[in-house]
């Protein structure tokens, strides 16, 4: 699968999603890019995933018939995601296209 990472999603987690090509969204210069263009962007580059911690992405976008999944991190603080990176990539392997799914994260 093709994973964006959002801005606020920790670059360290991306070596912890094998078998997925993962992607920053400042590697691509969309970085200042809200939440509708982020989408729009990542759907128009054919990804299957956007990866974020944006906690309001999904009361602030209508996201009805989005052509990719969103996974939604309850905490950006990569101490608290390490441990639970491989739940993270259960989480991505089984999004379906249009689905939000929020993955809570306990803070450490």
């Amino acid at each position: 699968m093709k994973v964006l990472f959002d801005a606020n999603t920790p670059a360290p987690l991306a070596p912890c999603l094998r078998g997925h090509q993962v992607t920053r969204a400042e590697e691509l210069g969309w970085k200042g890019l809200d939440n509708g263009a982020l989408l729009d962007a990542a759907e128009g580059a054919g990804f299957d995933v956007l990866l974020t911690c944006d906690q309001n992405v999904r009361y602030q976008q209508n996201l009805t018939g989005r052509r990719l999944a969103i996974v939604i991190l309850s905490t950006n603080h990569w101490p608290s995601l390490r441990p639970v990176a491989a739940r993270i990539a259960t989480a991505i392997d089984f999004a379906q296209l249009g689905q939000v799914v929020r993955v809570e994260i306990a803070a450490i």
